[in-house]
């Protein structure tokens, strides 16, 4: 097992017998004659031959004087002397769209990182017990550079990874999130696919700069105490004729099988993962992210895909070596993934996109689990956005998408994700699922967003949802931030920003995430009235926080709920203030406990409760805590 092949493959600028140039490695174990071509050469295919060593199927050529930035590609010809152009699978750097050649880039310079501090604190952090709020963002259509002035940076259409720095680091503060997720940014030729059909796995994409100028955006993420999560696509990759697909005239990067190699889903093709080199590959992609752009955590894609045999496809009965469907070799890659990511980094975030009932994804691989520390709680966010598409008068019916959740919400470590997958393809947007009128639709997702950060599990929402974004998110355009010229967008605005201020306050949100010890039920049985109220648990037993959610544009006053200790109640957090855009029904004063039992608890208290709502109730034990 090698996680470091970049260290190897690849151009890497070298001085040989004192003269400087670049030497070339290259896996292409069944092509007949390879050879580099660029400008440098004419893209003449016989002037710059490799030599293969035939044991181990590797090519290289040391060509001198070549310098960074050179521009080239491989000439590749297969047994049957078909010639073809190929990128380089380990590039540093590529050329952007639709342009397709890999550039010479020395990744090992040295880079002013200020981010020690940061990495220090992560080390030391235990993630379990700390808030995460992840805002889950595309970089080249969250803000576009729409200068179309006569200068030589005028007319681009994204901006650079720096100016997003400049943009994004401050608004992430104002707003309050925790951590940053960029859809991916391994280099892929075609926008539509949003970065997930990948060719350049060691090649941060050059739509937005160069690696450095990422780097530089990292750092100022770092400094500012922001976290940065990439989405990483282990899985298949695109089948562009200058990537990985039939790389050498065979089937060396995917699987041989056709079943197995091809994937009909997303028209690629699937990584092989019996074979050594490929499992390699990708852990020194992964590697190579986390130590050379300091990233805290990959969101892996599509693991699903990884775990069966044929998933998303019809069923041909296809089995393993044990007579079951689950692809055997690439749970040993994922689960040897997760451990060396482990070993090497302090703390990191290993998050699975699974969507399947796949057991232990977030266990430990010598428990028999997967190895990854997070898993998105794909159940919760479909019965939840389906739920809330009913009308209020309906969802007495729908009861249990409300509820069904906590009957399996600590047998993982959870991330409660609103991507962008869920506002796309004529799914709506957030705001637009909503049920009821224009106001009513800001109500309701102000407190679905509510009963989120209540429900057990870190959090993640895609960039828009934050202010409301009426139409679904379009990967070719920025979002719609002249929305915040009207009240009700740049009060949901304000809420989120408030929302995750209080979320981070509060440690009974996120102290036992991933415990049932860290939940209660007070009362989840009124279906009638669309209401339900829990507890959520601090390590401090003083330290609790009562949820109450109305589902229903009912209002209910002196509306009496059990509590658990004869003490003065707070309303500490209400969805539906004045200065989010709500109707002000809230609850002022202190309030008094009555001796009456309640909801199966000793005590109980009577509260006001707006329609359409989640409103935080805290108990007065002790000084200090969040003050709206």
């Amino acid at each position: 097992m090698d996680y470091t092949l970049y260290k190897k493959f690849g151009a890497h600028i070298k001085k040989v017998n004192g003269t400087t140039g670049v030497l070339f490695t290259l896996w292409a174990p069944n092509a007949e004659k390879i050879s580099v071509v660029g400008n440098f050469n004419d893209w003449n295919e016989k002037k710059n031959y490799m030599t293969k060593d035939i044991d181990s199927g590797v090519w290289s050529v040391f060509i001198p004087h070549l310098k960074e930035g050179t521009i080239y590609k491989y000439m590749i010809a297969d047994k049957n002397m078909n010639m073809f152009l190929k990128s380089d699978p380990f590039a540093f750097y590529s050329e952007i769209r639709p342009n397709t050649a890999s550039i010479v880039y020395n990744p090992f310079k040295d880079f002013n990182w200020e981010d020690k501090e940061w990495l220090d604190k992560r080390a030391q952090e235990n993630i379990y017990k700390k808030p995460t709020s992840i805002y889950e963002l595309h970089l080249g259509s969250w803000k576009r550079n729409y200068n179309r002035g006569a200068g030589v940076e005028d007319g681009r259409e994204f901006l650079n990874y720096r100016e997003i720095a400049e943009k994004l680091v401050p608004y992430i503060l104002e707003t309050g999130f925790t951590h940053i997720e960029i859809m991916p940014l391994t280099e892929h030729p075609l926008d539509t696919s949003w970065g997930y059909q990948g060719v350049g796995y060691f090649s941060i994409t050059s739509r937005y700069g160069t690696p450095e100028d990422f780097k530089h955006l990292v750092n100022e993420c770092h400094k500012a105490g922001i976290g940065v999560i990439l989405d990483w696509v282990p899985g298949h990759f695109c089948k562009d004729a200058h990537g990985l697909y039939r790389f050498d005239g065979t089937p060396l990067f995917e699987y041989d099988h056709n079943i197995l190699g091809e994937n009909p889903t997303w028209g690629t093709a699937n990584f092989d993962f019996t074979k050594p080199f490929v499992k390699n590959f990708l852990l020194s992609s992964a590697t190579f992210l986390f130590e050379h752009f300091h990233i805290d955590g990959i969101r892996a894609d599509a693991i699903s895909n990884l775990l069966y045999l044929e998933y998303a496809r019809e069923k041909t009965g296809l089995k393993n070596s044990l007579g079951g469907d689950a692809k055997l070799e690439a749970i040993d890659f994922l689960r040897t993934l997760n451990e060396i990511i482990f070993k090497l980094y302090k703390n990191p975030l290993m998050i699975a996109e699974e969507a399947t009932s796949w057991p232990l994804v977030t266990a430990p691989s010598y428990k028999g689990g997967l190895g990854f520390n997070y898993k998105w709680n794909m159940g919760w966010m479909n019965d939840m956005l389906k739920y809330m598409s009913y009308s209020p008068c309906e969802r007495e019916n729908h009861h249990n998408l409300l509820t069904f959740s906590l009957m399996y919400a600590f047998s993982e470590n959870y991330v409660l994700a609103l991507s962008h997958d869920e506002v796309v393809h004529g799914k709506k947007s957030l705001l637009d699922k909503m049920s009821g009128d224009y106001i009513q639709k800001f109500d309701s997702l102000r407190m679905f967003y509510g009963f989120m950060y209540g429900h057990p599990g870190k959090k993640l929402l895609f960039m828009g949802g934050e202010f409301g974004q009426f139409i679904e998110w379009r990967y070719y355009e920025e979002l719609e931030w002249k929305l915040l010229k009207y009240p009700q967008h740049d009060s949901m605005k304000t809420y989120i920003s408030r929302l995750n201020e209080f979320y981070k306050s509060e440690p009974a949100l996120w102290e036992k995430d991933s415990s049932s010890e860290g939940f209660e039920w007070v009362n989840h049985k009124l279906y009638s009235q669309k209401l339900i109220s829990f507890i959520r648990k601090g390590e401090n037993p003083e330290d609790f926080i009562l949820v109450i959610c109305n589902f229903t544009k009912n209002e209910y006053i002196n509306h009496s709920i059990g509590v658990p200790r004869m003490a003065e109640y707070k309303e500490i957090f209400n969805s539906d203030k004045d200065i989010f855009g709500g109707s002000n029904v809230t609850n002022t004063e202190i309030i008094k406990p009555i001796n009456r039992e309640l909801d199966e608890q000793p005590f109980s208290i009577s509260i006001n409760i707006a329609p359409l709502c989640t409103l935080f109730l805290k108990p007065i034990f002790r000084k200090g805590g969040f003050k709206l």
